[in-house]
Parts: C-alpha cells; sequence; structure tokens
C-alpha cells in the first residue's frame, strides 16, 4: 500500500481495535440494534463531512455547517408541516443550504475573505436568526410520512445509512475520477499552479462551498426524519464533528492531501467512542477528551508522514 495511505490506515487500524475491545469486554454492544444505532447515528455526520472533506481538500475551511444544518431542518419540517410533499420539501431545504453556501463561497473566492472569518460570521448570523424566529421551538404536528420516510423504523433507518453510504462511495469515486476532483486537489496543493494548468481556483473554491451547504442541509434531512419533531438546535456542534472526523481521516487543514475513505473511517471511529464507553461503564464525559486526544495523535501521525515525504 502506498505510503500516502499510511494515515488513513492507521485510522482503520485503530476502529478495528475499539471494535475488537468492544467483542471481548463488552459483547453486548453487538447485540440487538446497537451497531444499526451506531451507522444511524454516524450517517448525517458522513454527509456533512463529505462537504467538509471538498472544502478542507480545497484549502479552506466551513465552521458554518452546523447553523445550515439547523435552519435546513427547520425548512423541511416548517415545509412537511404545510402539508409540502416530502421531495418538494426536500428539494426547498437544498436550496436553502446551496444558497448558504453560495454567499460564503461569493464571500471568499470573489472577495478573497478569509474563510473562517467569513463562516464564522454565517454561523453566527443563521444561527442567530433561527433563534429569533423560532425561539427554540421545535416543529412539530409532522405528517406521518415525515419520521423514517414513512417506513418502518428498521426500513427507515438502513434507508438512512443507505443514502449516506451512496453519497460518500459517489464522492470517492469523483474525487478519484473526475476532473472536478482533481482540480479540488490541485486548487488546495497550490492555487496558483493550477491556475497556470488551466483551472479556476476561484470557481472551484466556489462550488465547495456551494456543495458543503447542499451536503449540510442533505445531512440535516436524515437526521431529522429519525424524529417526530425538528429540533431548531440539532446542528449545535456539528461543524466540530465534522472537522474532527476529516482530520482524523487524514485530510490535511492546509488542503491538497486526503481521500473520502479517511473520512469514512474517521466518522466511523469517532460514532463509535459515545457507545463504547458506555458498554465499557466508563463516564461519557471522557468522551470530547479521547476526541481530542485523537484528533492530535491524528494531526502528528499526518506532519510525521508528511516530513518523510519532503525530498
Amino acid at each position: 500500500m502506498p505510503r500516502r495511505y499510511q494515515q488513513e490506515l492507521s485510522v482503520l487500524a485503530a476502529w478495528l481495535l475499539v471494535l475488537a475491545v468492544l467483542a471481548i469486554a463488552a459483547p453486548g454492544f453487538y447485540r440487538g440494534a446497537q451497531v444499526r444505532a451506531t451507522l444511524v447515528t454516524a450517517a448525517p455526520i458522513l454527509v456533512a463531512a463529505i462537504g467538509t472533506t471538498l472544502v478542507m481538500l480545497a484549502g479552506q475551511i466551513d465552521i458554518s455547517i452546523g447553523s445550515i444544518f439547523s435552519v435546513c431542518g427547520v425548512v423541511t419540517g416548517l415545509a412537511v408541516q404545510a402539508g409540502w410533499p416530502m421531495p418538494v420539501a426536500t428539494a426547498a431545504a437544498l436550496v436553502c443550504g446551496g444558497l448558504v453556501g453560495a454567499v460564503n463561497g461569493t464571500l471568499v473566492a470573489g472577495l478573497r475573505l478569509p474563510a473562517i472569518v467569513v463562516t464564522l460570521a454565517t454561523l453566527v448570523a443563521v444561527r442567530e436568526s433561527l433563534r429569533y424566529f423560532r425561539e427554540g421551538e421545535f416543529v412539530r404536528n409532522l405528517t406521518a410520512g415525515f419520521q423514517w420516510f414513512g417506513l418502518s423504523q428498521t426500513a427507515g433507518q438502513w434507508t438512512v445509512v443507505g443514502i449516506a453510504a451512496l453519497l460518500a462511495v459517489a464522492a470517492a469515486w469523483g474525487l478519484a475520477n473526475l476532473a472536478g476532483g482533481r482540480a479540488i486537489y490541485a486548487t488546495g496543493s497550490d492555487p496558483e499552479a493550477a491556475r497556470l494548468a488551466g483551472i479556476r481556483p476561484q470557481r472551484v473554491i466556489f462550488g465547495v462551498f456551494v456543495a458543503s451547504g447542499i451536503l449540510a442541509a442533505l445531512a440535516s434531512l436524515l437526521n431529522a426524519v429519525r424524529f417526530a419533531d425538528v429540533d431548531p438546535n440539532a446542528g449545535a456542534g456539528l461543524e466540530m464533528q465534522a472537522i474532527a472526523a476529516v482530520v482524523v481521516g487524514g485530510t490535511a487543514v492546509s488542503g491538497g492531501r486526503g481521500t473520502m475513505f479517511g473520512t469514512i473511517v474517521g466518522v466511523l471511529l469517532l460514532a463509535t467512542i459515545a457507545p463504547a464507553l458506555v458498554f465499557l461503564k466508563v463516564q461519557p464525559q471522557w468522551e470530547r477528551a479521547i476526541h481530542g486526544l485523537i484528533i492530535l495523535a491524528a494531526v502528528a501521525i499526518d506532519r510525521l508522514i508528511h516530513r518523510r515525504e519532503l525530498p
């Protein structure tokens, strides 16, 4: 296996180690619906992390996806509450996410403003606007066809997991085989070299922010259908979960290096920790500390591997 996949393989090994420990110390984890529940919980995070991966590969950062997630979930809920068909409500949410992403992309790519500043401003503006209009009130009285897409709970859960898995596979294939994927890597590696090669870096940056917004909206849908009501604060902290998974999966913060496979494994590793702590009877307060240690280890491994690759 090429050296450039060392971090992804390290994360995969860590995840398999956690699963092995659970198999020995807490076999109850594999009984009943726990594994399925873990995958369902991870699915919306994975979809959001796909968008975060695209943004980070292009050398940017988007910390507004949590707010986009929240507002698009509310948009979906209000549309369904008003009697709109589920496909139309979904389209409204995707348009909403795409528009917010387009605002981010325009400010970053068009006006050359720092992505961290732009997306922080978007995060606050969208979150506070949602807080003003909803005042924390859940969207209730949704139609019977909303939760689990109108399917049984088991069928709905596997549908959510299947959609996320298909999107991840499609994104991985696109990054490896399409010109757009190569343009993202080139833009993140060296924007000037990409420009000389005929790529328009600013257009690529705009595109990844729009994609990130749309994927955050889709993630909000996959999360919202798990419940009977829509929580306007459901996206709180999502940006940190997605960024953590992407970094742990081996995507360089500086851009230009990383794989969708690494993101998938990063999401699975972090999503497994919370239920693992419960089954291992460890205080849940340790979850964030463990996440932090994993992120630090991932960044350190990435730096060591990158140094070895330098001439």
